[in-house]
């Protein structure tokens, strides 16, 4: 592995332009469980009597919004969550003067706190809330995160900016994702499994010549990429970004 460690780096080192498309195995060193590891959300007894994943969609918040936010703010929510290793060794390259844009499909933030400026939110944010009513913002620091948020203004339901099942991404932010894979020297995919779209289809997007993966878990998709590395992502990324 250290070989193939070494000639990722040579390959980080020439390059102009970086993407880094990561998922929620990005965060799990923080605290924040992933959806469809054998820990995950997804995979936990539900005590709705609800699957987890049934619960996380626009029908359910709509139709049963009080159950969705007691789910939401006691499972999605960790206002006491900092970034890892991971987080800071993106951050930290970037801050060093390169080049490197990153993908998430983690709702958490914990890039924009470890320092990443240019970062695609991809499924959105538990930081930011919307009036369903008005439209008017709200910052998760002016909630208090226990039961439905109700507008100031017009008190209307709030709802998370976070995209639940049966909502499209924002295709701005998926036209410009596009952009910034076809103009890029080196993909680095890292924490997930590549199984959610059409997120994980950018990769298809990607214009240049070498492609990193790293998780935990072998995917689908292994035998295309360039290096492979089933390891700690906050470990292989620290090393490769250094």
């Amino acid at each position: 592995m250290e070989m193939n460690v070494e000639r990722a780096k040579t390959a980080i080192r020439a390059a102009h332009r970086i993407v880094f498309l990561g998922g929620a195995g990005v965060s799990t060193a923080s605290g924040i469980p992933d959806f469809r590891s054998p820990q995950g959300i997804y995979n936990v007894h539900s005590k709705y009597g609800v699957p987890y994943e049934v619960m996380l969609s626009h029908s359910y918040f709509v139709e049963h919004t009080d159950t969705f936010y007691d789910f939401y703010w006691s499972s999605m929510v960790n206002k006491s969550a900092k970034p890892n290793a991971a987080h800071y060794a993106l951050a930290n390259y970037e801050k060093a003067g390169h080049t490197i844009v990153i993908l998430t499909q983690n709702i958490d933030g914990l890039h924009a706190d470890a320092g990443s400026k240019r970062v695609f939110e991809l499924h959105g944010s538990t930081r930011r809330y919307f009036c369903t009513g008005c439209q008017k913002f709200y910052s998760l620091d002016e909630l208090e995160p226990h039961g439905v948020p109700r507008c100031k203004e017009c008190g209307a339901i709030l709802k998370p900016d976070v995209v639940l099942y049966e909502e499209p991404l924002d295709e701005t932010m998926l036209q410009e994702a596009v952009d910034e894979l076809r103009y890029a020297d080196v993909l680095i995919v890292g924490g997930t499994s590549l199984n959610v779209y059409p997120a994980a289809g950018l990769i298809n997007y990607f214009g240049g010549s070498t492609r990193i993966i790293i998780n935990k878990e072998p995917t689908g998709v292994d035998d295309t990429f360039d290096y492979v590395f089933h390891d700690d992502i906050g470990k292989i990324l620290t090393e490769l970004l250094a």
